[in-house]
């Protein structure tokens, strides 16, 4: 009976610490921004082979291993970034996302702290292999979003403008790297740019109140709602107003033409939703915009193979 209650026991302690370990693995996943920085992986190496290389056969590219160490390094600096970022905004996330950071801990803020200077270290230190320039990229990259999770996330207007920045970076670097230089590039570039800001200013809206109060001054909480609404109405025009500018100006065609027509109608459902300025609207703005940036990687993969065949 005794040897019975011991197995029991000790069966249960084993399941118990497999689900804090676990729970632990799942804490740094979503602390160190895991899933976005796998997104933005794949974007990234979509736009690269399809946008930005316009001579490289496949079979080149598979083997150019300079621009995986670059991606590489790019992965590793997002998920640093996500650490940092979240370390510096625990206090406010426990507030607004309470069951992201009851997870995140289960794991020491500590640990997050080294694991952002090895994630941080290795990736300096592939950058130096590949060149000094690559390096320098890196470091600059990694500076400014310790520094936008340190500083500039509070200032206003900045902290829009560097988030969406930051985001849009190892692009920029593919694009310079790969000397493709544009209008349609450019066009595009604005388009995805004024897209991200739109989502970060509503994502601003739905955390008004918790920024207000951990001294974050955002477009929403500085400014009536009526301009705040305003704002995100105006980008969004300008958005369309790009679109059409790379339908009837680049000849763009394929999936990527019928992705910024389509993209005209998303957008007027989203000023439509924005009027109404309701938290469920402002919900299924941002989740539309989210989605819609997850199609135009989709429809650039499907335009960029059907060009490629």
């Amino acid at each position: 009976m005794n040897s019975e209650k011991e197995s029991f026991q000790e069966k249960n302690f084993v399941s118990k610490s497999l689900y804090y370990r676990l729970s632990q693995f799942v804490g740094f996943l979503i602390g160190a921004r895991f899933f976005v920085a796998l997104l933005l992986t794949f974007a990234l190496y979509v736009s690269t082979f399809f946008l930005f290389n316009q001579d490289e056969t496949f079979r080149k590219f598979v083997f150019d291993f300079k621009v995986h160490g670059i991606i590489f390094c790019t992965v590793l600096s997002i998920l640093a970034g996500g650490i940092i970022n979240q370390f510096y905004d625990f206090e406010k996330d426990f507030v607004v996302k309470p069951f992201r950071t009851r997870i995140q801990s289960f794991l020491k803020q500590k640990y997050f702290l080294y694991a952002y200077l090895a994630l941080t270290v290795i990736s300096l230190g592939v950058a130096s292999f590949i060149s000094y320039r690559v390096l320098i990229f890196f470091i600059v990259y990694q500076f400014f979003m310790w520094f936008y999770s340190h500083k500039l996330s509070r200032v206003l207007i900045l902290n829009n403008l560097t988030f969406v920045s930051l985001t849009l970076y190892p692009f920029f670097g593919m694009m310079v790297y790969y000397e493709t230089f544009s209008k349609k590039v450019l066009l595009m570039a604005i388009f995805l740019f004024l897209m991200l800001l739109c989502i970060d200013i509503v994502k601003d809206t739905l955390t008004k109140s918790a920024d207000k109060i951990f001294g974050y001054k955002t477009i929403p909480n500085s400014f009536k709602d009526k301009t705040a609404k305003s704002v995100i109405i105006f980008l969004i025009i300008l958005t369309m107003a790009v679109s059409m500018k790379l339908i009837a100006k680049t000849g763009i065609s394929g999936f990527m033409s019928y992705y910024f027509s389509a993209g005209l109608f998303v957008m007027i459902l989203c000023i439509y939703f924005i009027l109404n300025y309701s938290k469920k609207s402002k919900f299924f703005t941002i989740n539309t915009l989210r989605f819609w940036v997850f199609v135009g990687i989709i429809a650039m993969l499907l335009n960029g193979i059907e060009g490629k065949l």
